[in-house]
């Protein structure tokens, strides 16, 4: 499976299993396994760098295993063929995505105004909070 011109997953880091979709679809849910799940092992992949394997992880949230596989569940139409492409393109968007380095973040200082509209807020917030208070019997 090809996905950009550096990067081309082999057979063996593929694999699909079909089982049966949930959901309305009357005796055709029931009967046939449209259902498609992508197994990607991703952490055993030589063709990914080792940055992207950990942003793709990140992406990836709860449907990365322990033992480092990508595993994708697609059961929208009624075509097991339809679901494969599905589950191939979504995989193919990850990595695309998780090839993209991010930007560095420049740290930068609060401007002077910044600055003394946060302690404005802050102090109007305080006289707020002051006259809740019931008036004090002694005075």
């Amino acid at each position: 499976m090809r996905i950009n011109d550096q990067i081309t997953l082999q057979d063996w880091e593929l694999t699909e299993s079909f089982t049966r979709a949930t959901g309305p679809g009357g005796q055709n849910v029931n009967k046939v396994s449209t259902a498609v799940e992508l197994r990607f092992e991703a952490e055993r992949s030589p063709n990914l760098p080792a940055p992207v394997k950990t942003r793709l992880k990140r992406l990836a949230g709860r449907r990365w295993t322990q033992d480092g596989a990508l595993i994708l569940r697609v059961e929208e139409t009624r075509s097991q063929a339809r679901n494969r492409e599905i589950a191939r393109k979504r995989l193919a968007e990850l990595i695309l995505q998780a090839l993209e380095r991010p930007k560095p973040r420049i740290a930068t200082r609060p401007t002077l105004a910044s600055k003394r509209r946060r302690l404005e807020t802050k102090a109007h917030r305080a006289t707020v909070k002051a006259l809740r208070t019931p008036p004090k019997n002694g005075a």
